[in-house]
């Protein structure tokens, strides 16, 4: 790999499209190189490694604010506090994954009064989601 890359061969070597390299840098997470008189940016060939740690990042249910955070405590001693990050990340997802199990069980019961319901009376879903309640 060259030194320095092009946007569209970082994209390429990161495994994104041009769109999210600007994306990224337009939120910060990325540096935009000054552009030369009549030239193209070039990008050191290191901040593709930098986007796969976004999309890396963004993959495990990372905030690009939460991002921004880990990327800054990058190449520090910084463990404690990483994984007080990650410690919080696991304790929303598994609120998410409680919630939709509620959601997955309830709605596996609407869809079974359905299938038991007779077909001139309403259906139980429509009346779940019409409640005042």
């Amino acid at each position: 790999m060259p030194d320095e890359l092009s946007i569209g061969q970082l994209a390429a070597a990161a495994g994104v499209n041009v769109e999210t390299i600007r994306y990224y840098q337009r939120r910060g997470l990325l540096h935009e190189p000054a552009k030369p008189f009549g030239g193209q940016r070039r990008y050191p060939a290191a901040v593709a490694k930098r986007v796969r740690f976004i999309r890396r990042a963004q993959a495990l249910g990372f905030t690009l604010e939460e991002i921004f955070t880990l990327l800054r405590l990058d190449g520090a001693i910084c463990c404690a506090e990483t994984r007080k990050l990650a410690a919080s990340k696991l304790g929303l997802i598994e609120t998410k994954l409680t919630n939709l199990q509620k959601m997955r069980d309830a709605l596996a019961e609407l869809t079974r009064q359905c299938d038991a319901g007779r077909t001139d009376e309403p259906c139980p879903i429509i009346n779940v989601l019409a409640r005042d309640d």
